[in-house]
């Protein structure tokens, strides 16, 4: 069995990567939306919270009704029930989306790790 999986991820709207990196515990994708643009639908889940991490530019998130600027080098988390929607400010905004069990974190790096 391959313990190792390596990518890379090209210039390109969205890039989803849990097929790419045969990822069993998450989904993550690196998307990229231009000046003005933002994502077609607002949406939530059922059970996955979203962990985001802004890369490049900036712009808005809409939470339940709820505008918050985003800006390059921010991170945030939004619950799975959360109704959400992200907006390009005027240079665009290039971020990271973390999809995981919300609850299903079993243990931290520390708690996790087994030395040599």
């Amino acid at each position: 069995m391959k313990t190792f999986e390596k990518i890379a991820v090209k210039d390109g709207a969205r890039t989803e990567l849990h097929d790419a990196l045969h990822l069993t515990g998450a989904e993550i994708s690196v998307n990229a939306l231009p000046a003005g643009a933002s994502v077609p639908f607002v949406h939530s889940h059922k059970q996955n919270e979203e962990i985001y991490c802004v890369l490049e530019g900036c712009g808005v998130i809409e939470i339940d009704g709820q505008k918050e600027q985003i800006s390059a080098g921010e991170w945030f988390r939004v619950a799975p029930a959360a109704k959400r929607r992200i907006f390009a400010g005027d240079k665009g905004v290039k971020y990271i989306c973390i999809q995981v069990k919300q609850g299903s974190l079993g243990g931290y790096t520390a708690d996790d790790a087994i030395i040599g």
